[in-house]
């Protein structure tokens, strides 16, 4: 199926929007993302090798760091997935306008 320059996202004039492939390359990302980390933080929860807490069982610096980096990694890879949804979203609402009529 070809695009003219009248169909598609772009067809509104305003701010250039994702391709497809860029959309759900993002929406994946954003869905490893939550994965990934909420993984990480488990393990580093249950960290038993004495980095993460130490003999006390109080958190370390290296919990706190390797925390902080797990909450922005994860806070970013939900922004990301989010803006890949609205791309998959208007081209999926582009491709049923198409085939409505």
């Amino acid at each position: 199926m070809s695009r003219t320059p009248g169909d598609g996202p772009h067809a509104s004039g305003g701010a250039p929007t994702l391709s497809r492939r860029v959309s759900w390359f993002l929406l994946v990302f954003g869905a490893w993302s939550w994965v990934i980390w909420i993984t990480f933080v488990k393990n580093l929860w249950k960290d038993g090798s004495g980095l993460a807490f130490d003999d006390a069982g109080d958190p370390t610096a290296y919990f706190w760091v390797h925390l902080l980096l797990a909450v922005t990694s994860f806070v970013l890879g939900t922004v990301i997935g989010v803006i890949g949804l609205r791309g998959v979203r208007r081209w999926r609402g582009v491709a049923g306008a198409g085939t409505a009529e």
